[in-house]
């Protein structure tokens, strides 16, 4: 039996994918998370085979979450599902360490197909997606400068929280948070925080609603 960690923002998809998997004889899903905190946490303590991962959440990001949990737990497969098919995203998902990633737009078939793989321990690539598209940068994303650190009081800053609930949530001082957020104005090249907004959402760091 492939038990599967389901993490997704919209509660809709979560319940399609459940749906889809529980059809399957040699399927279970163990449970389900709707940010990259939340899904570290539920991942690392149920201990599935595979996890299907949303790239663009709040809070923090499915590929950020990804390098997290393996770092941790090197055994658990990881698929990133995404909207994005540019090489871009492909490269930075495989970088942290998922074992496959699928566009969300997939069909059910696929989706059990990449389960069954990464369980096998073979990476899988969504059929949409060339297979010879060469895992690089064709172009760096800037927030490669970034610690992970950083990136994580970024996340939390263009979701709207304030220096004291990140410095809660990050076990920091809110004086720590602010360092940070001038670092990462100044590696970014951000004058403000909406601009800091706008280059997160182009680079599916955050949703953009």
């Amino acid at each position: 039996m492939i038990s599967v960690y389901l993490v997704d923002d919209q509660r809709i998809l979560r319940d399609g994918l459940r749906a889809l998997l529980e059809l399957q004889r040699d399927m279970r899903v163990t449970g389900e998370a709707s940010n990259g905190h939340e899904a570290i946490e539920g991942i690392l303590s149920t201990q599935p085979d595979v996890a299907l991962m949303d790239v663009t959440m709040p809070e923090l990001n499915g590929i950020d979450a990804t390098q997290i949990i393996k770092q941790k737990a090197p055994k658990i497969q990881i698929i990133i599902l995404s909207v994005h098919s540019d090489s871009e995203h492909v490269y930075r998902a495989f970088e942290a360490g998922a074992s496959g990633y699928l566009l969300k737009e997939s069909a059910g078939a696929e989706v059990v197909q990449a389960v069954r793989a990464a369980k096998a321990g073979q990476r899988y690539l969504s059929a949409k997606i060339s297979d010879a598209m060469p895992f690089r940068r064709d172009l760096r994303s800037p927030f490669e400068a970034l610690s992970a650190r950083e990136r994580e009081v970024l996340q939390l800053t263009v979701a709207g929280e304030t220096s004291a609930a990140i410095a809660e949530k990050l076990n920091l001082s809110p004086k720590t948070v602010d360092t940070y957020r001038s670092r990462v104005l100044e590696k970014l090249g951000a004058k403000n925080l909406p601009e800091l907004v706008r280059m997160a959402i182009k680079y599916g760091l955050t949703p953009a609603e």
